[in-house]
């Protein structure tokens, strides 16, 4: 237990080192690296087994029910367990694993069944996809506030953004330097089946899903529940009650969100008619259209990880908010520039926008907010917070595409403008954020 013991003369949670922050964070990678083959492939994945282009985002809602049944439940349920492996790591490690399955099942769903069509096997198989690496995800940024004081909360949400960017990298990047580097398969063998370059990266994003949650359970340790305890006296006598900050957020959650589901479920479709020219999935067009989409999203990440780091610095000259503010009006403007370009490698500009986003969004709220929730209750309220993620998207799947179809005459181009305008309604809430002021006392 003396291993654990915090400081008792500051009352503070001890500063860890980078490479301490970092182990402690590998299995986000891992967890990213699933997430982005989910997110560069399902919308060709279901379209090949059948879906229509209006029908994606009813199939993509089964990722946000999920995370919103599923987050707050195991939040709660982390706060309240402590075992060998601690009170987050065992949730790490089961949501690893029925996540592998459900990446190796996937691209395998036609030769599952000859009685589901292989589009409902596909939809099924999602949301255990959407499931488990929800057992594994919230646990994740709980930890980042378990472990570290208040003045290394952004650090360490940053380094969370730092390894997504490159795992989401690695998973978007895949099935593009399978079929054109390494030689395998880029068409399926029949209509209806998936490319080999797309299930064998499933099969690699098992593995390294798997891999990077392990080094991060046997290199961090967690505080016990009672280490905690003793670090929270004044909070003990605090009411539940749901910080003020977690309200203010709401707003901007909703619509950087609504505009993200957007952009996952009708990019491949989107560049696909106005590059490529086709709108049929079984096409090789096609195919290289989602090939391509692959690589754009593995931008935009990769961009996100190489300004994690900044942020922090922005983020204490000009303020978490406004930083927030400036990195969703950008990801804005990089939407509506699609109407702009008429080349496939042009996308590459915007992708650049959106990940300066996509890094303000994968930190920025979680560090204005962690400052504000009790210790015993981080996992409980990071899984309520998760629901500013999936209603907009629950939103977003139900009302997008009967917009595509109705208003917009399918055409996804319009979408990724709607997103656009909606990361920039997001960006002139964020500023009207009120933050609370740390105070600095030197040593």
């Amino acid at each position: 237990m003396s291993n654990f013991k915090l400081s008792n003369s500051s009352n503070m949670k001890p500063r860890l080192s980078f490479s301490q922050i970092l182990n402690m964070s590998v299995g986000f990678l891992g967890i990213q690296f699933g997430f982005a083959l989910q997110n560069g492939n399902a919308s060709r994945i279901l379209m090949t087994f059948g879906a229509n282009v209006d029908h994606l985002s009813w199939f993509w809602l089964v990722a946000p029910i999920t995370g919103m049944i599923i987050q707050p439940i195991i939040g709660y349920m982390s706060d309240h367990t402590w075992t060998k492996l601690g009170r987050r790591r065992p949730y790490f490690l089961v949501g690893a694993l029925l996540t592998s399955v459900a990446l190796v099942l996937m691209p395998n769903s036609p030769h599952l069944t000859s009685i589901i069509a292989p589009m409902f096997v596909g939809g099924g198989l999602l949301m255990i996809m959407d499931a488990s690496i929800n057992i594994s995800m919230e646990p994740f940024r709980a930890l980042v506030a378990d472990k570290l004081p208040e003045e290394q909360h952004t650090l360490g949400f940053s380094v969370q953004t730092l390894l997504i960017g490159f795992g989401a990298v690695l998973g978007s990047w895949l099935p593009y330097i399978l079929g054109n580097w390494f030689g395998v398969s880029k068409r399926a063998n029949g209509n209806g089946l998936i490319p080999d370059n797309v299930t064998y990266s499933f099969y690699v994003g098992a593995f390294v899903l798997i891999s990077s949650i392990l080094w991060t359970i046997f290199t961090t340790n967690e505080y016990p529940p009672v280490v905690l305890s003793e670090n929270e006296t004044e909070q003990k006598k605090q009411k539940f009650s749901i910080p003020s900050i977690m309200i203010q957020l709401l707003l901007v959650q909703f619509f950087s969100w609504f505009a993200l589901f957007s952009m996952w479920v009708y990019t491949t479709p989107a560049v696909a008619l106005k590059y490529y020219g086709t709108t049929d999935p079984n096409s090789p067009a096609f195919q290289e259209a989602g090939n391509w989409v692959g690589i754009l999203f593995g931008i935009y990440n990769g961009i996100s990880a190489i300004l994690a780091l900044m942020l922090p610095v922005l983020a204490n000259r000009l303020s978490k908010k406004r930083t927030h503010a400036i990195a969703l009006s950008i990801g804005g403007l990089s939407m509506f520039s699609f109407l702009i370009f008429n080349r496939p490698v042009m996308l590459i500009l915007p992708m650049v926008g959106i990940g300066i986003a996509w890094a303000s969004i994968l930190s920025m709220p979680y560090a204005m907010l962690a400052n504000a929730i009790p210790p015993k209750q981080m996992g409980m309220f990071m899984g309520l917070f998760n629901m500013s993620i999936t209603i907009p998207q629950i939103v977003s799947g139900i009302t997008t595409g009967l917009i595509l179809k109705y208003f917009f005459n399918d055409n996804p181009i319009s979408c990724m403008v709607m997103a656009g305008i909606s990361f920039v309604i997001a960006s002139g809430l964020s500023l009207l954020i009120k933050e609370k002021r740390r105070m600095v006392h030197d040593d």
